[in-house]
């Protein structure tokens, strides 16, 4: 990556970074360096520390005073209590749309493409997480709680690159297209319970297989930050 040849080179680094970061490439704690990333990347310190100030702010990297920037080390028990909220609030979404309705015509869109989505495999877990989040966000939304909405979308953001690691198989994702139909359906036939019950595993499943799947991940990112050393 040359400097001249990008107009905004401290998004490019924040971007490979980010991507390096959600693929575990790098063990949590991995030390940055400005020099070393000016080295890297072959641009000055400005545009650096840019966009390690765009990696602190997207929660994935840790500035200590006196120790520079280092991966964010994961806090499951931070985790867990994200999940906890989450659940709380779209329980609350499934709910309120079986009871109070919900617009149709996006309703239909929305089904159509999750039995798309079943019988195709998206490109990266990185896209389908991104699906999951417009899923999940997409029915908060119906509520036209744009507080609620906001919320949901914050979390979100805090477990983006945590959830990137639940969905790594095929079956994973199939499991995933079925129980968002069964959400759905159950919010057509206006079934509070079954709604509720739904929307409880899915996000439960989500929980437990992020759980494994960070485990999974530190084991490969320290054997390869070893291997590099």
């Amino acid at each position: 990556m040359k400097e001249q040849h990008s107009p905004n080179l401290s998004t490019d680094v924040f971007s490979v970074l980010k991507e390096r970061i959600i693929r575990w490439e790098y063990a949590p704690g991995h030390r940055f360096t400005e020099e070393g990333l000016c080295e890297e990347f072959g641009i000055s310190r400005s545009p650096v520390r840019e966009a390690l100030r765009m990696l602190v702010e997207n929660q994935l990297v840790e500035k200590a005073p006196h120790k520079g920037y280092s991966v964010k080390q994961l806090d499951m028990q931070e985790i867990h209590e994200l999940y906890d909220v989450r659940l709380a609030l779209e329980i609350f979404v499934v709910e309120h749309l079986a009871r109070r309705g919900y617009p149709e015509k996006e309703w239909r869109e929305l089904y159509r493409s999750w039995q798309s989505l079943r019988k195709t495999t998206p490109a990266n877990t990185a896209d389908f997480a991104q699906l999951d989040e417009e899923f999940h966000e997409q029915l908060a939304g119906w509520t036209g709680n744009r507080t609620l909405l906001q919320q949901i979308r914050s979390i979100d953001e805090r477990l983006h690159f945590i959830r990137v690691t639940d969905i790594t198989s095929i079956e994973r994702l199939r499991v995933t297209c079925e129980q968002h139909l069964r959400i759905l359906d159950c919010i057509k036939e206006k079934n509070i319970d079954c709604a509720r019950e739904a929307l409880q595993l899915n996000i439960e499943d989500g929980r437990k297989n992020v759980e494994h799947a960070i485990k999974e991940a530190l084991a490969r990112a320290f054997l390869g930050s070893k291997a590099g050393a």
